[in-house]
């Protein structure tokens, strides 16, 4: 292996070994043989945890190993930069392989192909389906029609993070509304009686739903009207940028709470605080919303509600799975069947919120 080394920073060893192998993967030296030799008689479960050792060993594959794919399925989501659709990229694209589907990223980008040109290319290779993150079925402004012909075209997909009822297809979706009035019944648990939202544009439906769970919330915890409530909402973009921006001016306000649409709305929120130099949590208390690995180590820790990922794209690829399945025995579920499955989403508390200020 030439200077491969394991997690443990010894190298690897050219022939793979029983037991590193079996401590990686955490089953028995036997089960590790007969997977390596093909037999059958072992979970499949439990044979990804094997091949998977394999992998972070470095060791390569054996070729009796290597399996014919069941088909290409397309994954485009909107970008990377935002750590939270790697995360689901990740967690879609293991459960595919477990699946026997390999899995093609496709991903947008300022000045690239566009989601309807990803689709095309995605068909040209003959892709068995396609799971779509955040796309445009979650934009309001969008033409639904262009998932009707997708169906037209005997092509299965499942959509996550997004609802339209003219599109035929299953969904997958966090509350987001759950998401926001947590958010607000904490900040107001620690004292805080002003609390702004900032969320992303208004003819996104998570923005929407966040924003109608927000002033929903603001109701039952300090009685405001709906007009009252929707002077904190400030919708911006899903970025640093954005979120630095909607502070500015829920700050303004005089809010000690805020409660944003995602981490890095969050994260400019803080940037936002800092800037007046205010302290979180001691003058501002900030929440986000998702929970991608790297939130738990920011400056402070994040308090934020953690999005479901690997529930929801487990659910998301088991429901293409059927797709495909319904579609390859010429069979079309019933209208109660293509419905939105919802998940919960968790508070989880960190270091950016505090008792309110005074």
């Amino acid at each position: 292996m030439g200077g491969v080394t394991r997690p443990d920073g010894q190298p690897v060893p050219s022939t793979p070994r029983l037991f590193d192998i079996a401590a990686q993967a955490q089953v028995s030296e036997a089960t590790v043989s007969r997977v390596l030799n093909g037999k059958a008689g072992v979970a499949a479960s439990t044979r990804r945890r094997v091949l998977a050792a394999l992998d972070v060993l470095g060791y390569e594959r054996p070729l009796r190993l290597h399996r014919r794919s069941a088909g290409l399925v397309g994954l485009v989501i909107p970008e990377l930069t935002n750590p939270i659709f790697p995360a689901f990229a990740q967690i879609i694209e293991q459960s595919l392989a477990g699946h026997g589907y390999t899995p093609v990223l496709c991903t947008q980008m300022p000045g690239g192909a566009t989601e309807d040109e990803l689709v095309e290319q995605l068909e040209e290779r003959g892709v068995t389906g396609i799971v779509f993150l955040s796309g445009l079925h979650a934009d309001t402004h969008a033409d639904p029609t262009r998932y009707a012909r997708l169906t037209s075209r005997g092509v299965p997909y499942v959509l996550i993070n997004g609802y339209h009822p003219q599109i035929d297809a299953p969904f997958v979706s966090p509350d987001d509304g759950a998401a926001a009035r947590m958010a607000v019944r904490h900040l107001a648990e620690l004292g805080h009686e002003r609390i702004g939202l900032a969320v992303g544009p208004v003819r996104y439906v998570p923005s929407r739903r966040k924003a109608e769970g927000f002033v929903a919330a603001l109701g039952e915890s300090f009685g405001l009207s709906r007009g009252q409530a929707e002077r904190f909402v400030q919708h911006t973009l899903f970025s640093v940028e954005g979120g630095d921006a909607a502070a500015a001016t829920l700050l303004d306000q005089g809010c000690t709470g805020i409660v944003c649409g995602s981490d890095l709305m969050a994260l400019g929120a803080v940037r936002a605080a800092r800037r007046r130099g205010l302290d979180v949590p001691a003058r501002l208390s900030v929440v986000g919303f998702d929970d991608s690995q790297l939130i738990a180590f920011t400056d402070p820790p994040l308090t934020t509600v953690r999005q479901p990922v690997q529930a929801m794209a487990t659910a998301a690829v088991g429901a293409l799975i059927e797709e495909i399945h319904d579609r390859a025995e010429g069979h079309r579920r019933g209208p109660a069947q293509r419905t939105e499955f919802i998940f919960q989403p968790e508070l989880v508390v960190r270091g950016s919120t505090g008792p309110a200020p005074g």
